[in-house]
């Protein structure tokens, strides 16, 4: 059985973040590889996704439903911002943004729930067993 990438089923971080990066990142610069036609100058050094640099940000390349079905358009070409961002407990790693991202858009914190994460549990990512309150 192959294990369900819980952002699939989520996108909130795409629709809560601005997604900005250094401009070399783009395509119309040597080794870029994230399309250009996609982004927006910040000042001179960074680059952003369109659609999120306002206040109900939307990735331009998110495509679907929040908390539904969704996938980017540019997946394999997407920054490093985005390669760099994690979803709660990957790795048995919190990320407070992921889940921020998530409550923003009426969704549970990753990895609570098998039903809203299929997968979760057969890619390794586990929240940790809660600690004992300090005495």
């Amino acid at each position: 059985m192959t294990a369900i990438n819980p952002c699939v089923e989520c996108g909130a971080c795409c629709a809560t973040f601005r997604v900005s990066f250094y401009w070399a990142e783009a395509d119309d610069a040597p080794g870029g590889t994230v399309p250009a036609a996609l982004t927006g100058r910040l000042h001179a050094h960074l680059r952003v996704m369109q659609g999120t640099d306002r206040p109900e940000p939307r990735c331009c390349a998110l495509q679907g439903e929040i908390g539904g079905n969704v996938s980017c358009a540019i997946y394999p070409r997407r920054s490093s911002t985005c390669r760099d961002f994690k979803v709660a407990w990957e790795g048995g790693e919190p990320n407070e943004a992921c889940n921020r991202a998530r409550a923003r858009h009426g969704l549970p914190p990753a990895g609570t729930s098998d039903r809203a994460h299929p997968g979760l549990h057969s890619r390794g990512l586990r929240r940790p067993a809660a600690r004992a309150p300090a005495p």
